[in-house]
């Protein structure tokens, strides 16, 4: 089983840019598919990135897609979220995910039962 740990949140003013990175352990990600979810008080949790830590494709949702950048570093068995040009609307607690899957139709990202998450760790997007 795959643990999984975010770090890298913090209080940023808008326009600024923060990396947030998800260290997994347990075990290697080989063929993996992990996610970047994000949660605001009183929302629903939205899918916003993706990568295969396999062959490095990737998937953005709408609101972040050409502001926010998904990678991962095989060496350190980590996926890392590099956004920039934060909104205030950006602010939530950001989690990851392993087995994660694109609904190609509706454009949106889930997570299999047999996934695992983590604690998530908190943007604050204020002047």
């Amino acid at each position: 089983q795959v643990q999984l740990v975010e770090s890298g949140g913090d209080l940023v003013p808008p326009g600024g840019s923060l990396t947030l990175s998800c260290a997994a352990s347990g075990r290697p990600l080989e063929y993996d598919t992990i996610g970047w979810f994000r949660q605001a008080p009183g929302k629903e949790r939205e899918g916003i990135s993706c990568i295969n830590f396999n062959d490095g494709s990737t998937f953005y949702s709408n609101p972040v897609k050409g502001r926010f950048t998904i990678s991962r570093d095989k060496a350190k068995n980590t996926v890392y979220l590099h956004m920039n040009s934060l909104k205030p609307e950006d602010t939530a607690v950001y989690s990851c995910a392993t087995g994660v899957y694109v609904n190609v139709i509706a454009q949106t990202i889930g997570v299999l039962s047999s996934g695992s998450w983590g604690q998530g760790t908190q943007v604050t997007v204020s002047s």
